[in-house]
């Protein structure tokens, strides 16, 4: 479908139209985020959180890269390496707090865009793929961030490696090997270091270019909208730049300013005390707790209690690592033909229920592994499972959905007359 107002790219200058014609850079960004970028003119806040969660991988890859110049991955020397990088680089503490805090604002980002998928339905046809690779992104964000709380080698950093490798042990026959395989030895230690300290480096470009692809497969059928409608003529959309660039602009800029609150009014806040003691195998922490964007899944894998069939530790991972399969197959799951929540009553009902229920995880992943946390846990996980496996597909088979709009341009001026909208005017202005 070809715009009006979709300019095609025309260099100005002679090196502009020299590089053009050799490299098209230029044209390809033009064509992928400028002027020649349709989007959607009834985008929400909720759109803004994918450039948010490129911006903070950007803030890690920066970082990440200054503080590997003053690290030293060794058993010995990987504390104090962090506190000569806190006390004596210039500017080392701003580095580190900014790693620090920028993985949790990462996390914090990614969710918000999760969940705005769920509720929209952005996983629907036809784009799965975009889905798909965002969750593979997920995953290797998860990767990534556990590797790097090793790093610092404090008490937590040693005690979340022994936890959470020891998950592979739980796996018959191979999950020792495969256990003695990651580590480099049958506990933490300088092989593991290392080896986490060389992954925890490369990953971050591994999710850079799986970044690419997911915004490739994003401009093939064009972004979602809060409508779930499809574009149907050039009124229904807007050029990306400069309307969204600068809403995406400001908002980016109100975000960041939140970051650096934390960053220099409680850069500890989100971490835990017992990383500033250095690590020590013979003493083992009271209550071990991982980072907080992990803990809905440590509760998962602590809710499984008893042996049925399979022994209680192995039903626990396969149900923690379960948790994120499952969303690959949401597409396949979830068959209502009507995309946005907006739309449907129920589902929203439901939405809301699970996103309460994710809450209630999170609160019994960072309490003791007791009673009646633990009870509380497996009700939550029982829930969970059965949101995407047995009510998310009687919902979208019997909902009756409310009518949708025939355009996107209708939703967006409310049942004005499309023809009172100029073309390329702000909802705003189109009122």
């Amino acid at each position: 479908m070809s715009f009006a107002w979709a300019k095609p790219y025309e260099p100005k200058t002679e090196l502009g139209r020299w590089i053009d014609n050799r490299l098209p850079l230029p044209r390809l960004v033009y064509n992928a985020v400028g002027g020649g970028y349709p989007v959607p003119r009834n985008l929400n806040y909720g759109w803004n959180f994918g450039v948010l969660s490129g911006i903070f991988l950007t803030i890690q890859i920066v970082t990440g890269i200054v503080l590997a110049m003053w690290y030293y991955a060794s058993a010995d020397g990987a504390f104090n390496s962090i506190e000569h990088i806190m006390r004596d680089v210039n500017a080392g503490w701003l580095m580190r707090y900014a790693h620090a805090n920028g993985a949790s604002f990462f996390f914090i980002v990614v969710y918000i865009h999760i969940f705005r998928g769920l509720f929209y339905g952005s996983y629907k046809a036809p784009r799965e793929m975009v889905w798909m690779l965002g969750l593979v992104i997920y995953l290797l964000m998860m990767a990534t961030a556990f590797m790097g709380y090793v790093l610092p080698w404090g008490q937590m950093s040693y005690w979340g490696a022994q936890v959470i490798t020891g998950f592979f042990s739980a796996i018959p026959v191979v999950g020792e090997p495969i256990r003695v395989w990651l580590l480099g030895g049958y506990a933490p230690d300088q092989a593991a270091l290392s080896r986490f300290f060389s992954l925890h480096y490369l990953l971050p470009f591994v999710i850079a270019g799986v970044v690419v692809l997911h915004i490739w497969s994003l401009h093939i059928p064009g972004s979602g909208n809060p409508t779930g409608v499809d574009v149907k003529s050039e009124k229904d959309t807007l050029p990306f730049h400069p309307f969204y660039t600068a809403k995406d602009g400001w908002f980016v800029g109100l975000f960041l300013i939140l970051y650096c609150a934390v960053l220099f009014f409680a850069p500890n806040a989100l971490g835990h005390p017992d990383n500033y003691i250095p690590a020590n195998p013979l003493a083992t922490p009271a209550h071990i707790v991982p980072e907080w964007y992990f803990w809905p899944f440590y509760a998962i894998l602590r809710a499984f209690t008893f042996d049925l069939i399979l022994p209680a530790k192995l039903w626990g991972v396969l149900a923690m690592f379960g948790s994120i399969l499952l969303l690959f197959f949401l597409p396949w799951l979830d068959k209502s033909p009507v995309r946005s929540g907006h739309y449907r009553p129920v589902f929203k009902r439901f939405f809301w229920i699970l996103m309460l229920d994710i809450a209630v995880l999170g609160f019994c992943g960072v309490m003791p592994a007791e009673q009646p946390y633990v009870a509380i846990s497996q009700i939550a996980t029982a829930y969970y499972f059965a949101h995407f496996l047995i009510i998310l597909p009687l919902v979208s088979k019997f909902e009756r959905t409310l009518p949708l709009p025939n355009s996107i341009s209708e939703s967006v001026l409310h049942g004005e007359a499309e023809e009172a909208a100029p073309l390329g005017s702000t909802p705003a202005a189109a009122q």
